[in-house]
């Protein structure tokens, strides 16, 4: 479970990232907080539906 703790908290920590480079129109720095939003984001919700919250196996 602590795998997801850290997805979550790097979705969330993308967020003012993405903002900030939409803000400081760098397109580069979009293109990677926002893919990287959308991957840790989808591994976290993906890891919670496949394992349960909490865990089974725990």
């Amino acid at each position: 479970m602590g795998t997801v703790i850290i997805f979550i908290l790097v979705a969330i920590l993308c967020v003012p990232a993405l903002f900030g480079s939409l803000k400081n129109k760098n397109l580069l720095a979009i293109l990677f907080s926002g893919a990287t939003l959308v991957l840790f984001a989808w591994f976290a919700i993906m890891t919670i539906l496949h394992n349960g919250y909490p865990p089974e196996h725990l």
